[in-house]
């Protein structure tokens, strides 16, 4: 087969060479299915952990050192543990992928949901609970309307409900649709939103949700792609999960590449092993930037990470060498701009998603945001100010506080605001909007000026720069397209 050759088994995946532990059933066009599922040993996992004592299914999750894949990468073991013991107690599942350029949930949801129904009975089961709540984002028809159908048929097949395969556990399984919200991704809002109310995030502490989560009881919020783990982990164990990946990072990840690259779309890769180079140029995956341009920078871990530009296109996919560099893996979702990128242009579509997406609750973040976006149009429209980009920067420091003066970041090596930042909201949403500012503002504060120090664009200027620039808000449904 020709490099350039390959086919997309789902829409925005790609059937790269590699381990296969969560979308190994992509290449059946009848994959959502129970018939396929079960063919394909879907609930087999389940079947034996029923056999198991709960503590000792836990204590198996903790030892495989499964990373959470939402965001912050955190233990899902670890975090289990967390729960006291108090019942009721709820497991939340975290379907509402909203985060910019992200979209491999949606087709876990879409190509497998039996995989994650699965996995939502297997944890479940390992924490003694009897209660899940699948919450999944209101803009994703297709996923609710294939998980419905997944719990009918599971139902019905006994694998979910009343005397599970025949034994004496009981879990039921609710889904819940969203109402679109970005916001609702973070935990608390999602738990203030399932509960009815407006999803806003809530204080931690004493809200931390393993304590006092869904009706104040003990929860734990996993992500989607976490529990669809759990199926393969059970049926071949810790070691065989351990095979791939690195020490600190076992398995694999779904990343979703957007932008300007040849070959975007959803790849299954080894965590910790794969490289931004070999990610972004390999045969195997995206085979290097569109019409041979150079690449300019790139966000590894959705609209909230910190950019990163060439020099860090050596890095492992690894949490930690990724934090060190002063950004995250995130959610997963990288999105490539190569030189023909305005990055004022770029920073803005970021930062206009982040201000209108704000739920208001913090003023920091309901101030700062729209004034961000205000003053980044007012740049672009040929209005700005010398004292704007010192502006833009005092904005940023009062909510997200760090350290800011450029010479002590060039002097540490930084080029983007410090990581993890430190924030004067409730939740990172404002802290997301400073990201792509700090980080165009100390590689690229010459295109700032430049911009500044013009005349007013013409309107053919103006188009120019709308085609040259990339909309990381709408960059996953055009590759789905």
């Amino acid at each position: 087969m020709a490099t350039n050759d390959y086919v997309s088994h789902a829409p925005g995946y790609v059937d790269n060479e590699g381990p296969k532990i969560v979308t190994s059933r992509f290449l059946h066009d009848d994959s959502h299915t129970l018939a396929r599922s079960e063919a394909t040993g879907g609930y087999s996992a389940l079947r034996a952990v029923l056999q198991t004592p709960p503590p000792e299914a836990a204590d198996l999750v903790k030892e495989a050192v499964l990373l959470g894949r939402g965001g912050a990468g955190f233990p899902a073991g670890i975090k289990w543990g967390f729960m006291p013991p108090v019942w009721p107690r709820y497991l939340v599942v975290n379907g509402d992928e909203s985060e910019p350029g992200t979209y491999k949930d949606r087709l876990l949801m879409e190509r497998d949901p039996h995989q994650l129904i699965e996995g939502c009975i297997i944890a479940c089961y390992a924490l003694g609970l009897n209660q899940c709540f699948l919450y999944v984002r209101g803009e994703m028809a297709l996923a609710q309307e294939r998980i419905a159908a997944a719990l009918n048929e599971a139902y019905e097949a006994s694998y979910v409900g009343k005397n599970i395969m025949g034994t004496d556990v009981s879990i039921d399984v609710v889904l819940h649709w969203g109402a679109g919200a970005y916001i609702v991704g973070e935990e608390t809002a999602l738990i203030e939103s399932l509960e009815g109310n407006r999803g806003m995030p809530r204080l931690k502490p004493p809200f931390f949700p393993a304590a006092k989560g869904l009706y104040l009881k003990p929860t734990i919020v996993n992500n989607v792609e976490t529990l669809a783990n759990l199926p393969w982990i059970f049926a071949n164990g810790t070691e065989a999960y351990k095979q791939y990946g690195s020490e600190r990072s076992p398995g694999t990840r779904m990343l979703a590449v957007s932008g300007h690259v040849n070959r975007p779309g959803v790849y299954e890769v080894e965590q910790g092993v794969v490289t931004f180079r070999e990610l972004f140029y390999g045969d195997n995956y995206c085979q290097g930037i569109r019409d041979g341009n150079e690449l300019k920078m790139f966000i590894p871990g959705g609209g909230s990470a910190p950019w990163f530009f060439p020099e860090q296109l050596d890095l492992p996919m690894e949490a930690a060498d990724v934090g060190a560099a002063g950004s995250m893996l995130g959610s997963g979702a990288l999105v490539v701009m190569d030189e023909t990128t305005d990055a004022v242009k770029a920073c803005l579509r970021v930062v206009r998603f982040f201000a209108r997406e704000s739920c208001g609750k913090c003023t920091p973040c309901r101030e700062g945001t729209t004034w961000e976006e205000q003053i980044l149009q007012r740049i672009l429209d040929g209005h700005g100010r010398p004292e704007d980009l010192d502006l833009l920067e005092d904005i940023g420091s009062q909510i997200s506080p760090g350290d800011y003066p450029k010479a002590a970041h060039e002097e540490a090596g930084l080029t983007a605001v410090p990581f993890p930042p430190k924030q004067t909201t409730i939740c990172p949403l404002g802290p997301s909007s400073v990201a792509p500012i700090t980080s165009a503002l100390r590689r690229f504060r010459h295109e700032f000026e430049a911009k500044i120090g013009s005349a007013t664009p013409s309107p053919t200027e103006s188009r120019a720069a709308d085609e040259t620039s990339i909309d990381v808000d709408e960059a996953a449904e055009e590759v789905s397209a």
